[in-house]
């Protein structure tokens, strides 16, 4: 188990590196929000704040490291990295699927990050499909405790599963479990996607059974269909994952799809996020926090500084936009008119 965990998880990192692992001709959605150009912005760019606050704790910026990696010698390298830059930047983090923690102490420092980030907020992870393989709220609480996490990922990713040639695919009555889960642990519980999405109607039943919050994870960036069609030895399976190349919600509608049933329900927006452009369109229509994963992988096997680079790059570009239309904080920003939505404009001329 311990060999075949590190090597998929080594695998996954390479490929996620080193191969086109996008959806076929699926994008974020996002492309068909543009803003409108404000000349006289009346605001000093100095004096435009991007700090909110997630999980009971204050970020300097709205953005969230998405779940990337753990359980190998490559994922412990980047997970420090990441957590070390997380921590300068006071963005949040999220680990990558902590069930090997549970199940072998190897690379078990890829996991434990919390010295390299003592006040960022952490999250820990586990599948949700495990709530049918015998992992319940005692495992999760041990994972928050053995990670010093500030809350708990249950990841929805059964069409991964159908593609991995180890995949678990009993995903049937699920959501008392995780009902269950959510009055059982110490921590808030989360559910996110892994680049399929999230629609509304499943957010609400999710929200309903006593999730906090919600990360859409939704199409428009990597394919995990397109992954694990490169690691496939299984024919069969290989084509299958060919034939969903396609497959998903993209990110923009999860995003209006969610904040449509539940208005108030933090919303993070993850899949296919490259730029501080695409915060600002994701932050403009509903979302809360925004993830990044595949934009720092690169950096975060070089170091944190590389890392801490492509934050700042990915800030100083959210900035420029809410300059270039004049909104000093993220609430301006979230109620803003200078925004074209497929075309139509949300600015009044008389106002």
């Amino acid at each position: 188990m311990e060999e075949g965990i590190n090597k998929r998880k080594t695998e996954h990192i390479r490929l996620c590196l080193n191969e086109n692992v996008e959806g076929v001709n699926k994008t974020t959605g996002l492309e068909g929000i543009s803003f409108i150009h404000n000349a006289l912005p009346e605001i000093d760019f100095a004096d435009i704040r991007l700090d909110t606050s997630f999980l009971n704790k204050m970020l300097k910026a709205p953005f969230l490291v998405s779940s990337m990696t753990g359980g190998s010698e490559l994922a412990a390298q980047i997970n420090h990295n990441l957590a070390i830059a997380a921590e300068e930047k006071g963005w949040a983090i999220a680990l990558g699927s902590t069930r090997a923690l549970l199940e072998s102490d190897a690379h078990k420092e890829s996991f434990l990050v919390r010295n390299h980030a003592p006040t960022a907020p952490l999250i820990a992870n586990i599948g949700a499909v495990q709530l049918n393989y015998g992992y319940g709220a005692e495992e999760c609480q041990r994972l928050i405790d053995m990670t010093e996490a500030d809350s708990l990922y249950l990841h929805l990713n059964s069409l991964q599963e159908v593609v991995q040639d180890e995949g678990d695919l009993n995903f049937n009555a699920l959501l008392p479990k995780i009902e269950q889960i959510c009055k059982a642990v110490d921590a808030p519980v989360g559910v996110k996607e892994v680049g399929f999405g999230i629609d509304g109607t499943v957010a609400r039943k999710l929200y309903d059974a006593g999730i906090t919050y919600i990360d859409v994870a939704g199409a428009g960036g990597t394919s995990w269909s397109q992954v694990e069609k490169l690691r496939s030895q299984d024919p069969l399976r290989k084509a299958a994952a060919e034939a969903f190349n396609n497959w998903g919600i993209p990110t923009k509608d999860c995003i209006v799809s969610v904040r449509s049933q539940l208005p108030n329900v933090p919303l993070v927006a993850s899949g296919g996020m490259k730029t501080g452009v695409d915060a600002a369109k994701a932050i403009t229509i509903g979302a809360d926090v925004i993830g990044f994963a595949r934009q720092l992988l690169q950096a975060a096997t070089e170091s944190a500084e590389n890392v801490i680079q492509t934050m700042e790059q990915i800030e100083f570009e959210l900035k420029m936009t809410m300059f270039g239309i004049g909104v000093k904080n993220l609430d301006e920003l979230k109620n803003t008119k200078r925004v074209s939505i497929m075309g139509k404009s949300l600015l009044n001329e008389n106002s």
